[in-house]
């Protein structure tokens, strides 16, 4: 055989490659604020105590790799949730507060506008506001995360090729899209979206049609707060169902809530969001099964919180004082602040008796005071299950990176979050 014709067979066997490994349909989903920590928690507190063995998790079996996660050198070494969204749904790094934009305010292209350029549907299903930094970032390009206003108004306003940049968008944000100034849902409607504002009403959507549906003023209610203690899985389901056709889709998922649990330094809320997220990853499991031309990426943006397993030079961490809650402890605030029986209301919402000095704590507080109640329930928490925080920010450890589905084995190993959407743009036919 010949140099050339060595070389030549090369270049067909890797182009051949390239197109095996080329999924129809991607979903990328981010843990916002889940550093490697809340994962590993979240196996603890998923643990059949009735076993000796540990067992896996969904992330535990697609775990393939580690992303870096630093933002572009004008804002150090600790990203914000906008310049890291930005990153990975652009390839670029830019600076902390940057929508879809580069150091030099220029927009670069999202692998959602690119897909949806290739003929590609495109979603998001996400439990922030649909118009918070990551769900923006992969559909809008603004100087400023805090421009929700301008963004949402950019959904309708800006288009692809002509086209909306979304074809399905399912989270919160009411407070953004009817405003006194304009109602988006209206211009939505007129142009031929679906609307719903109530989780119950997904069932009854028209299939394979552009659909909004808000379900929160802001971001949707905690986990805890809501029926079965999941909605994101639904809002997966729902979103799929729309998006399916012949060429395929791209759809962007957040767990939103675990970055804002870790801000609060609410270790109830921080498993609920990190559950919340295992169970659509689990159902992704079995629609990957169904649907093997699917890839699914899953990572983090950043970690937020400092989420420490285990404090006080204690080896000790019990999630077991998590298990049994009603409700969140933002929500077991408020009923407390309007309880005649504040011990016996929290000892019910907690599931579990209070200590004598628990009793006194709670007792000692303003009644009428819901954030030092909140406070002081998140502390309890901690030191029933031996949690610490290190801050009420971001960090900037690496993330981890888990894939299933087709093409999933090119995201093994470390890499930089820009790499992520380098690799999906490959994957859709990008020079």
């Amino acid at each position: 055989m010949t140099r050339l014709s060595l070389i030549a067979l090369i270049g067909f066997a890797v182009s051949a490659c390239a197109q095996a490994e080329k999924p129809t349909n991607i979903i990328m989903v981010v843990g916002d604020g889940m550093g490697p920590a809340y994962t590993t928690a979240y196996r603890y507190f998923a643990d059949d105590k009735s076993s000796d063995k540990i067992e896996q998790t969904v992330f535990d079996r697609h775990l393939v790799g580690m992303a870096s996660t630093y933002p572009a050198r004008v804002s150090g070494y600790i990203t914000d949730s906008a310049a890291s969204a930005t990153a990975l749904s652009t390839g670029h790094k830019s600076y902390n507060g940057a929508i879809g934009l580069d150091t030099n305010k220029d927009p670069q292209q999202t692998v959602l506008e690119w897909a949806k350029s290739r003929g590609m549907k495109t979603g998001v299903a996400v439990t922030s506001q649909i118009n918070h930094a990551t769900p923006a970032s992969y559909a809008a390009h603004n100087e400023n995360r805090r421009n929700y206003n301008a963004i949402a108004d950019s959904y309708f306003d800006d288009k692809v090729q002509g086209k909306f940049a979304l074809d399905v968008m399912l989270g919160g944000g009411w407070r953004y899209f009817i405003r006194e100034d304009r109602n988006l849902v209206e211009e939505f409607k007129r142009a031929g979206y679906q609307y719903v504002d109530d989780m119950a009403q997904l069932s009854a959507i028209e299939p394979q049609q552009p659909l909004l549906g808000l379900f929160g003023d802001t971001g949707m209610p905690w986990a805890l707060d809501t029926p079965k203690q999941t909605r994101l899985p639904a809002l997966v389901e729902a979103a799929i169902k729309q998006l399916t056709n012949d060429k395929g889709y791209f759809l962007l998922v957040e767990g939103s809530q675990i970055d804002w649990a870790g801000h609060t330094n609410d270790v109830a809320s921080a498993m609920a969001e990190t559950h919340d997220l295992a169970m659509t990853l689990e159902w992704l499991e079995s629609y990957v099964k169904a649907n093997p031309d699917t890839l699914v990426v899953v990572t983090a943006d950043h970690s937020t919180g400092g989420f420490t397993i285990a404090a006080n030079k204690d080896y000790r961490w019990d999630p077991e004082p998590l298990k049994n809650l009603k409700g969140s402890l933002e929500a077991l605030a408020e009923k407390i602040s309007h309880s005649d029986s504040p011990i016996e209301t929290a000892e019910s919402w907690l599931g579990f008796s209070l200590s004598k000095d628990e009793k006194s704590l709670l007792s000692a507080l303003n009644i009428a005071d819901q954030e030092a109640i909140y406070t002081q329930l998140k502390k309890l928490m901690d030191v029933r299950t031996n949690t610490g925080w290190t801050t009420s920010g971001h960090t900037g450890v690496d993330v981890q990176v888990f894939a299933m589905g087709k093409g999933a084995e090119q995201f093994k190993g470390h890499m930089d979050n820009t790499d992520i959407p380098k690799k999906l743009f490959q994957m859709m036919a990008k020079p």
